[in-house]
């Protein structure tokens, strides 16, 4: 199956997310169909920015999914959908080894991880560069590998119909086995 049809297959209807109330903020260019095409470049761009705003250590993570979708035109539901890799469940594993990222980058010593490291406020630059590093890394594997992944089913596409070109143009045409009386 195609990415496309793949992602049509489980994204919800457009008028779904533009009557969606927590959307309503962007107004009417929240309809604007480049926000809602699946091709390589908005699924790619989407991936790019869903994953990079997956890794903003804030509560709003959906509607800055949506604000930089709309900005840079790529898919909005992927965006927004992409956020969710950093659920409840998954937060804390994630945003520690965001932190140990901060440390490593930074070549800080790593601190005691004790609730009084975190309410001082010890911990947060590490973790924020953590964060930042790992944003801008995951976008950009998930824009390249979304994009090469687009462009390989495309091109396996292409040749499987070339394929079947050829085996259609091997076989014998009944036409050909009919005499022609003039």
């Amino acid at each position: 199956m195609m990415p496309k049809e793949l992602l049509k297959k489980y994204m919800p209807h457009p008028d779904t997310i533009k009557n969606h109330k927590n959307l309503q903020f962007l107004g009417a260019k929240l309809h604007d169909p480049n926000l809602w095409h699946l091709n390589r470049r908005s699924v790619s761009m989407a991936f790019a920015v869903g994953l990079f705003c997956a890794w903003i250590p804030t509560p709003g993570q959906m509607a800055i999914a949506a604000i930089a979708a709309f900005y840079v035109r790529a898919n909005l539901p992927i965006s927004v959908a992409l956020v969710w890799l950093t659920n409840p469940i998954t937060m804390p594993p994630l945003f520690y080894s965001a932190y140990l990222v901060g440390v490593y980058v930074l070549n800080l010593p790593s601190a005691d991880f004790s609730m009084n490291a975190i309410l001082s406020g010890e911990l947060l630059f590490p973790f924020l560069t953590g964060c930042l590093m790992l944003g801008i890394i995951c976008s950009t594997a998930g824009y390249f590998s979304f994009s090469y992944f687009w462009r390989y089913h495309t091109i396996n596409k292409w040749r499987h119909r070339q394929q079947h070109r050829q085996q259609l143009a091997k076989t014998k045409n009944p036409f050909r086995s009919i005499k022609w009386r003039l």
